[in-house]
């Protein structure tokens, strides 16, 4: 998987014409038909970049860039503005909202891949020969910060991952250590003195060999200026300080599009079986969506057509659980699977409290659920 796109734009010839200018490229395309819609996909998806029309129906371009600002979570992402009126006003008016670019339609497809590829990395499908890297392969941190404890608390953050953490004070340091060991991503703090971390940002992005290694910013959480300034200059995200430990690890995460699949799913006994984690959460259930479509069509090519949803390590249900529920199993109706769910009779009276779960079926255990799915029953002999 590449960078992810969102085009919102009421037109779906424009839409279209997005999607085949992207169509050579190692990237994902998602599209919304407003400002509604798309709000609704920038926080399922996590663009690297939207391409936002100016006019819509229902929420149009400037009300949801103003949402999407409001938004600690999406207001660093990139944009590039589509409009259909040329006059210098309204190119003033687009500049003041700020958005990274704009164009005017209508457009050819090569030049929203030049505008969008100003801003985010584009490779070619034909260039990536490489495997996609997971989140437990080992990887190379490097962060540059003049406080110790800064760097302990990463390491600590990361200590649960096979992640090696190299700690450096100074940017002579950390030049120094690219030129060793080239790291996987580096993370740098925006107040070391006299805009150190800026001026570390355009040598790494200057140098051939270190420009394309990812770099997040690490800022304290109230430098609000700081912050624009590094979205500006293209980091790859910001962490802020207090240093948040699963922050980190989502940060190096995106920046780095780690395959983490294997954390939730899992061939066993020639059934695809779907783990919830005991943390799972909001975050957690985004990041199985994003997995989700491509792994049961992934099984069924290979000839499975049953999938088992494991909720034991949960001790309760909530909303966000029912409609990850609901999203699988409409998967599997669609591709014609065969479900069953392992859950505790607690989560299983929750989710049945919902009027759309009323029907779902929990067994105790994995032999139970697979007895199921063959149409047994388990013996207890």
């Amino acid at each position: 998987m590449g960078p992810k796109i969102l085009t919102v734009d009421d037109s779906k010839t424009i839409r279209l014409i997005v999607a085949r200018a992207f169509k050579s490229f190692a990237c994902e395309i998602f599209e919304a038909a407003d400002g509604v819609e798309g709000l609704t996909a920038a926080q399922r998806e996590r663009p690297d970049i939207i391409i936002l029309d100016l006019t819509m129906p229902i929420m149009d371009g400037v009300e949801m860039l103003t949402k999407l600002k409001a938004d600690p979570e999406l207001r660093s992402i990139p944009l590039v503005m589509l409009t259909a009126e040329s006059g210098r006003e309204n190119v003033l008016r687009i500049a003041k909202l700020g958005v990274r670019d704009y164009l005017i339609k209508p457009f050819k497809e090569e030049s929203i891949v030049e505008r969008v590829g100003r801003i985010i990395d584009l490779k070619a499908k034909s260039e990536l020969i490489t495997r996609t890297k997971r989140f437990d392969d080992p990887l190379q941190v490097l962060v540059v910060d003049d406080k110790p404890a800064i760097i302990e608390q990463i390491q600590a953050a990361l200590s649960s991952t096979p992640w090696k953490v190299q700690g450096v004070a100074q940017p002579g340091q950390a030049v120094d250590s690219c030129s060793q060991v080239l790291p996987d991503i580096a993370l740098v703090s925006l107040s070391l003195p006299e805009g150190a971390g800026f001026i570390l940002f355009q040598m790494l992005r200057a140098n051939v060999r270190t420009k394309g290694i990812p770099i997040v910013a690490l800022s304290v959480k109230t430098a609000n200026d700081e912050q624009a300034r590094a979205q500006q200059l293209g980091f790859n995200g910001v962490v802020t300080k207090p240093i948040d430990f699963d922050d980190v690890q989502l940060k190096i995460t995106r920046a780095l599009n780690l395959d983490t699949s294997h954390k939730y799913f899992e061939f066993r006994d020639g059934v695809l079986v779907l783990m919830l984690p005991a943390n799972f959460s909001q975050a957690v259930a985004n990041d199985i969506t994003t997995h989700l479509r491509h792994k049961v069509c992934e099984a069924v090519d290979s000839g499975t057509n049953r999938v088992v949803i494991d909720m034991s390590p949960l001790k309760s249900a909530d909303v966000t659980l029912i409609k990850l529920g609901i999203s699988v199993i409409q998967l599997c109706v669609e591709l014609d699977i065969r479900y069953n769910m392992i859950g505790s009779e607690a989560v299983s009276s929750e989710c049945k409290n919902y009027e759309e779960t009323k029907d779902w079926q929990f067994t105790s255990s994995f032999a139970e659920a697979l007895a199921a799915l063959n149409g047994k029953t388990l013996s207890m002999a």
